[in-house]
């Protein structure tokens, strides 16, 4: 989309779109990289930043049926989009928020045999039966789920499971977004052998271990369902390949104001960007608190080699300095000035930058870039059902 198309709205400093549709294309796409699993969706973090309610129904009307969040609170809030959805609490229940779950018909994760007893010891005092469960097993990324020691008690003691029908088994991978790295074989082959263990102890269930990146690795990692997230929202699944997604999420800001300056001249803050020579400053109605990453910013004393640019109409537009909590400031002076004009719209993600490429440029993960997205940024959402 052109930055002439765009129109911010007079009271904001930045627009977001999202594209709907796109979300939809890309949850097709994985559906067809897993004809024999079926494929739910990560939705925590407010589905990554971009609207949990809009990405939920787009989702559902495009088939998926299982939604995954990380806490009881988000649970809840998606059940109030979604009467009819399986949605999963990866962080799993305790004591003092199982009534949560059962008012809201959450499904736990259980990662750990306290988890399993405190969920037993709740059902056996309802009148609902028997409770269908999700059971995490850890597989090496040690951070939730059983570990081996746990895994082999609970396999000696059945009983722990009494009252409680496990419906799925996960685990999750490490290092799915390097396709070369050993320990994903190493996880998948722990993986195979636990549910192998665990179904001659428990009868059948689900498999599921696959999440956005390890989907691409093939179908050896897709077992019964996928838990895509990241993908989803058109983050690349690996780094050492093209992306196959599309971009969900563009972000517009607008020029305030412009100047010219000249050495020895500086601009921002710590006098960090010096300048050579005369050249046209624009600021920018955006900076960190709408999610825009300070670390992006370009400070080096020339514009030569700058990481990061903004772009008017297609045209780059280098960094100028640090970013701000509300301001970002670009170099413009190879932009012709009619189109440099306050009010004009700039780039921050769109046709030419990725959340990826920003993410790269400030030394993190397009995961941060879309889950810290600011709540003043004007948000819009084009096609789809929102």
């Amino acid at each position: 989309m052109a930055a002439r198309d765009i129109v911010i709205p007079a009271d904001a400093g930045a627009v977001a779109i999202v594209d709907l549709d796109a979300i939809a294309e890309n949850f097709r796409l994985i559906q067809d990289s897993c004809p024999g699993a079926d494929v739910g969706a990560a939705v925590k973090a407010n589905a990554y930043g971009l609207g949990v309610g809009p990405v939920t129904a787009t989702l559902a009307n495009a088939g998926c049926t299982t939604f995954f969040v990380a806490t009881p609170a988000e649970g809840l809030q998606l059940r109030i989009a979604d009467a009819n959805a399986e949605i999963v609490v990866l962080n799993g229940p305790e004591p003092a928020n199982i009534r949560t779950f059962l008012e809201g018909r959450l499904t736990p994760t259980l990662n750990s045999l306290a988890q399993i007893e405190a969920w037993a010891t709740a059902r056996a005092s309802t009148t609902t039966g028997i409770a269908d469960a999700w059971l995490h097993v850890d597989t090496g990324m040690n951070r939730l789920g059983l570990g081996p020691a746990e895994l082999e008690t609970l396999i000696a003691e059945p009983a722990r499971l009494d009252g409680v029908r496990v419906s799925t088994v996960l685990s999750h991978l490490a290092c799915a977004d390097n396709p070369d790295h050993p320990m994903n074989a190493t996880q998948r082959d722990h993986f195979t052998a636990a549910c192998e263990r665990l179904a001659s102890s428990f009868g059948p269930f689900r498999a599921s271990l696959a999440n956005s990146p390890g989907i691409f690795l093939g179908p050896d990692y897709h077992f019964n369902l996928v838990r895509p997230g990241a993908s989803l929202y058109g983050i690349r699944p690996s780094a050492k390949r093209p992306n196959p997604m599309k971009q969900v999420i563009d972000i517009y800001t607008k020029i305030l104001q412009l100047r010219d300056v000249d050495t020895p001249m500086t601009v921002g803050y710590g006098a960090a960007h010096q300048v050579t020579g005369t050249r046209r400053i624009a600021t920018l109605a955006a900076g960190y608190a709408d999610g825009y990453p300070r670390a992006a910013g370009n400070t080096a004393a020339t514009m030569e080699g700058s990481r990061m640019c903004a772009y008017i109409d297609g045209q780059a537009a280098p960094l100028a300095g640090r970013i701000s909590m509300d301001l970002i400031t670009i170099d413009v002076t190879d932009i012709p000035i009619e189109r440099c004009r306050p009010g004009q719209a700039v780039e921050l993600l769109g046709p030419n930058v990725t959340p990826d490429d920003l993410a790269d440029a400030a030394g993190t993960i397009a995961y941060e870039i879309l889950t810290r997205l600011g709540p003043r940024l004007h948000l819009e959402y084009r096609g789809g059902t929102g």
